[in-house]
């Protein structure tokens, strides 16, 4: 029954019962966390075989001797595989190590400091902007915060950011830049359409200094297989615009969180500058740990098998997600969430000012969920009611229980409000 047409005595009497469901999920001692998108420990074992591929008889001395200092750029066994997926050529990519994060954070503190392609530098332009498509990844958010960058809330649909509002807002010389993730959003498992790719791509910013940032996390993380998507950076070209973008991206979710490889992509007059800058900064990646990826994956396809055996194990997870939000929410009319084919995270919209009350709740019960607003920038949701649901580390009867008090939780601060 559709909650939103009960009276206000019905809507109390299902109050009572809620409670006491809930207070019975409180008495079992629980502690569990969905708080991150974080690789379960099997998906982490999918890798180990990548351990086996260095011994202490392995060859390192390839162009150079793998073990000792140099290669800025990264090997050219990995670039090769990461050139294979993204169609580009060894000039266009830097191979670092395990974070796109702090490549993405590096980036914008060498604007900050020194400028993009010899303009000012951004901490020299006064008070600078950055487009935000909401809701997005909190750890993108927290970058331009910490840089005093004033954020813009883009709102996105099912085709991706709103590109008539960006459109509009680049026209400011002021804004510099603006995140995205293209592919299964985080969180909302959104793959940008073609027009709003080719939108991007012939975007005339009136700051020559503007940078898309193309945070291709998830490019290859289909949980019903791989999926093309138009190319931006290819597309860019098409315009002569190719200096617009920087993509990003890793093999944290791939091979192993804490000891992957990430990349950045861009266009060569882009790369060359970033290496001008990384040269001072440091005198080369972990090219052993690249070399043990490139000897494991191989290719592209050897990546691509990988993301299969990934998805074997998350989609059942992300399936029970789905399965209890439709079993225990959809008939209640009070809430309603996407339905993501690939990426992290499943976003769930909620009854306005009832996410923060839900996620309360469900930590009384002992369960940690991300905290609401996290999704936004400043971590204001103007709504309190978007939440980020995180399938992947628990194991699948967890996840079960995690998401029934999680329905309840948000069931009682409906009927609460």
């Amino acid at each position: 029954m559709n909650w939103t047409t009960l009276n206000d005595t019905q809507k109390k009497a299902l109050l009572v019962e809620e409670r006491a469901k809930f207070e019975a999920y409180k008495a079992k001692n629980l502690s569990l966390d969905m708080s991150r998108g974080k690789p379960c420990k099997e998906q982490l074992d999918l890798a180990m075989g990548l351990l086996d591929t260095i011994t202490s008889s392995t060859d390192f001395k390839r162009a150079q001797d793998y073990r000792n200092y140099g290669i800025l750029d990264g090997i050219t066994e990995i670039k090769d595989i990461f050139c294979e997926l993204l169609n580009i050529n060894r000039n266009e990519i830097i191979v670092a190590g395990n974070a796109s994060l702090i490549l993405m954070y590096d980036t914008i503190q060498r604007a900050m400091q020194f400028g993009v392609l010899g303009n000012e530098p951004w901490n020299k332009q006064g008070k600078i902007k950055w487009l935000c498509p909401i809701p997005g990844y909190d750890r993108h958010f927290a970058i331009t915060e910490l840089f005093g960058i004033e954020m813009i809330n883009i709102p996105m649909d099912e085709n991706g950011p709103d590109m008539a509002l960006i459109e509009e807002y680049v026209k400011d010389p002021q804004v510099k830049g603006i995140w995205c993730v293209p592919k299964y959003s985080n969180p909302m498992g959104i793959i940008y359409s073609d027009e709003v790719v080719e939108r991007f791509a012939k975007l005339n910013p009136a700051a020559k200094d503007f940078r898309i940032f193309w945070d291709n996390a998830y490019m290859i993380h289909g949980l019903y297989g791989y999926e093309e998507m138009k190319d931006i950076f290819a597309t860019a070209k098409k315009y002569n615009n190719e200096d617009i973008v920087y993509v990003f991206g890793s093999t944290s979710k791939v091979s192993f969180a804490g000891a992957g490889v990430a990349f950045i992509s861009a266009s060569e007059k882009n790369i060359a500058s970033l290496k001008k800058l990384m040269t001072i900064q440091q005198i080369g990646p972990d090219k052993v740990m690249q070399y043990a990826h490139a000897l494991y994956f191989k290719d592209k396809s050897g990546l691509l098998a990988q993301m299969d055996k990934h998805a074997e194990i998350l989609r059942p997870k992300f399936e029970k997600v789905l399965e209890i939000l439709d079993r225990e929410l959809a008939p209640t009319g009070i809430a309603k969430w996407n339905n993501p084919r690939g990426g992290y995270f499943v976003s769930c919209f909620l009854p306005e000012g009832t996410a923060k009350r839900t996620v309360a709740l469900a930590k009384e019960a002992g369960v940690i969920f991300t905290g609401a607003g996290a999704t936004y920038p400043y971590k204001n949701d103007p709504a309190d009611s978007n939440l980020r649901i995180a399938p992947s580390l628990p194991p699948l009867e967890e996840l079960e229980m995690a998401m029934e008090i999680f329905c309840c939780a948000a069931k009682i601060a409906y009927l609460e409000k």
